[in-house]
């Protein structure tokens, strides 16, 4: 055959040579115990190529391989037409018709897809608990007069899991969701759905709860009332129609449990407030279901509003007047003015014209309606007539000095003050009323007349104050301090950001003129130089320009200088190559900004990131990062061909005294070498074995002794079996 034609067989279930007595698995139960480890046998005809990979996929649910999800990556099976490979199945794995097959790259071939399989991934292995009100206590036994909803509540998320649900042990087909709606007397438990092969081995059977549906119950209800809407002088007797003296009471308002009350009736009292709801009774007692009765509702006849219509907080300055004013849904509301608590003699309107000060408030009395003759009192309105005023400003929105790039200042309090220097907030009253005149270091700003100013530059940076006059009042606010950052923007290059080995050095700079600046440079926050345009570093860290701008520090970007990490450059598959004579591997670097290869003559061979190698061989690679060379060996050396050997003398002749293995196993860091002896006991356990067993002084007490040897890779057993040694 040619190297383009490869058949490949579809994967078949095969023995965990880790696990005893294991057979073939049928079906994929994986999480329990954290278990995730399945064998598959994978074999294949024709001729595949060096750099071929072959590649185990998963298809969906449905099996489709739209979206595959690749299980396991082979890399040294090229020359292996049978062969067994462990894989683990993504924790996302739910479903009964999982598919499997293999690909490979080189050439390009897609293997025959496998049977169809049941493969759960078992990420919930725990007793599930099921209750009626999901609070996490397993209610045993429910009654109830009608329908209840039994959900599961002690697992993370479990609207995403399906579940099979079982009432007095049969199946409730279609019943999916981690909620039941429960219509039926019997005893419902429920499982995790992890399929037919895999549900009971989950270990997720919940708790059985017994349901009893209790039909129609005794049909309770509460007497009609008198009436449902009460005055606040009323009260109303709520009662059951029906008792018993077994029966226990539980009265509720609007879903609430009313604390004590647990006879066959209730009063509601509609002088206390708050009395207005929604009232229920509920029955109890042995051998029946709670039972409760339909809602009566209770209003308030009394409910009417009085709102204050003008400020709570108003300011009579000398000859003016104000207006108060009230609203109200009352029916046929008679008015009252009162002043200081004293009512003002003829004042029967909705509004009350003033001319001093004092605390005024209205009465307002409902005449008319079911409850008639009820009054209530509107909100205060607190009137001043002050000796002065007292202005506030301050910033409107967010602001830091020396880093916010504008700012608004306005009006934040006025309080008027009376002669006995009690203060008033009258600011949302007055605030419209004044004549505004904004400063700057003691100037008028012309222009600046409303209560508030915005500042966008640099350039207007100042103390600022703000001069009100209303009535023949004039104030002077407090001042406020501005300093905004410019909108300017400093940038800084280097000539490089690592540094290769001591005495190296970097230049930092900007394209803005420093010749008139003050400015600072400075590693990690701290100022190093003061001085010059450009600064020459050697030290690593965290390097920024600092300019002064008016009294602020205007930062530059940062630039971070590291020294050199050689391990920024990797290769694959490593320096230590081993590869059959006549084949070709290819080496790729990654981690450098340029590449150059040579042999052991110091000839250029490429400069590309990577290289492909013929012959056995010494080369060097010379990796730039920057300004900065890194140096790597590269050993490449053609695969053994010879099996491993199963006996060696050891009679000190300097032949077959030690047990040698093919390169493609020695000295490896990611193969385990492991042999024990005739008892089973691990006598060596090495990764990177360097063909150096027996040591010169391992003693051997028998003529022939056989041992046992199992190599093998963080996913496989490569290769086991025994070695006799004789001596």
């Amino acid at each position: 055959m040619s190297a383009q034609a490869i058949v490949i067989n579809a994967p078949e279930p095969a023995d965990n040579p880790n696990l005893s007595g294991s057979t073939p698995w049928t079906a994929i139960c994986a999480g329990n115990g954290g278990f995730n480890e399945y064998y598959v046998s994978i074999s294949w005809i024709g001729t595949a190529n060096a750099g071929n990979q072959f590649i185990l996929e998963l298809s969906d649910a449905n099996g489709s391989f739209a979206n595959a999800e690749t299980l396991e990556t082979i890399t040294d099976k090229n020359s292996v037409k049978d062969f067994d490979i462990s894989f683990s199945v993504p924790t996302t794995t739910r479903g009964d018709g999982f598919k499997m097959r293999v690909r490979s790259t080189d050439p390009v071939k897609v293997g025959s897809e496998s049977s169809a399989y049941s493969m759960y991934y078992m990420d919930v292995t725990s007793n599930l608990n099921i209750s009626e009100i999901g609070n996490g206590v397993p209610p045993g036994s429910v009654c109830s007069t009608g329908p209840i909803t039994l959900q599961v509540d002690n697992i993370a998320n479990p609207e995403t899991y399906q579940y099979i649900w079982f009432r007095s042990g049969t199946e409730l087909i279609g019943e999916k969701g981690h909620t039941l709606n429960v219509t039926q007397t019997g005893m419902y438990n429920v499982y995790v759905d992890y399929g037919q092969r895999c549900t009971g081995s989950g270990n997720t059977d919940s708790n059985i709860v017994d349901v009893n549906i209790g039909g129609a119950g005794n049909g309770i209800a509460i007497n009609t009332p008198t009436k449902t809407s009460l005055c606040s002088t009323d009260s109303e007797t709520l009662s059951i129609d029906q008792t018993n003296s077994s029966w226990n009471y539980q009265w509720y308002k609007n879903g609430n449990a009313i604390t004590g009350a647990i006879g066959t009736s209730y009063i509601v009292n509609a002088a206390n407030a708050g009395f207005e709801g929604d009232y229920t009774v509920e029955i109890a007692g042995t051998g029946i279901c709670n039972e409760m009765s339909e809602i009566v509702s209770i209003t308030n006849a009394d409910l009417y509003t009085v709102t204050v219509e003008n400020e709570a907080n108003l300011v009579i300055l000398p000859t003016q007047s104000q207006v108060l004013s009230v609203s109200t849904t009352a029916n046929t509301p008679n008015f009252k003015w009162f002043r200081n608590t004293v009512e003002i003699a003829g004042e029967t309107s909705n509004s009350l014209l003033i001319t001093e000060d004092g605390e005024y408030y209205a009465e307002v009395t409902q005449t008319g309606g079911a409850c008639s003759v009820s009054s209530k009192n509107s909100d205060v309105t607190t009137v001043v007539s002050p000796a002065s005023f007292e202005i506030t400003i301050n910033y409107t929105e967010a602001y830091t000095s020396c880093e916010s790039t504008s700012t608004t200042l306005g009006v934040e309090l006025i309080n008027a003050v009376a002669t006995d220097g009690t203060k008033t907030d009258v600011t949302s009253a007055l605030l419209n009323g004044f004549t505004y005149q904004w400063s700057k270091g003691g100037s008028a700003i012309s222009g600046a007349t409303s209560s508030s100013i915005s500042l966008a530059s640099n350039s207007e940076n100042g103390d600022y104050n703000l001069n009100a006059t209303v009535g023949g009042f004039d104030v002077d606010s407090n001042v406020l301090p501005v300093q905004l950052l410019t909108n300017e923007t400093i940038a800084i290059t280097s000539s490089g950001t690592v540094f290769c080995s001591g005495g190296e050095t970097i230049t930092l700079s900007t394209s803005t003129d420093l010749n008139l600046a003050t400015f600072q440079w400075q590693l990690d926050g701290t100022s190093i130089n003061t001085t010059d345009a450009e600064l020459t570093v050697s030290t690593a860290g965290t390097y920024s320009l600092a300019i002064d701008r008016d009294g602020c520090s205007l930062i530059s970007n940062e630039i971070v200088v590291s020294p050199l990490d050689e391990n920024l450059i990797t290769l694959d598959p490593g320096t230590e190559i081993v590869m059959p004579e006549g084949t070709t591997r290819t080496v790729t670097a990654s981690g450098g900004t340029a590449y150059r290869w040579l042999d052991a003559n110091a000839v250029e061979l490429s400069n590309a990131d990577s290289i492909t190698l013929t012959e056995a061989g010494s080369y060097t690679l010379i990796a730039s990062i920057d300004n900065c060379e890194i140096v790597r060996q590269v050993e490449v050396t053609y695969l053994d061909t010879f099996k491993v050997p199963n006996v060696i003398t050891v009679n000190g002749d300097g032949i077959n005294d030690q047990w040698i293995i093919p390169n493609s196993y020695s000295n490896k860091a990611d193969v385990n070498v492991i042999i024990y002896n005739e008892q089973g006991q691990e006598i060596v356990n090495e990764f990177d074995y360097k063909n150096n067993w027996p040591q010169s002084t391992t003693a051997f007490t028998k003529q022939n002794m056989v041992f046992y040897y199992k190599i093998r890779n963080a996913s496989e057993v490569l290769k086991q079996g025994t070695i006799t040694v004789i001596r």
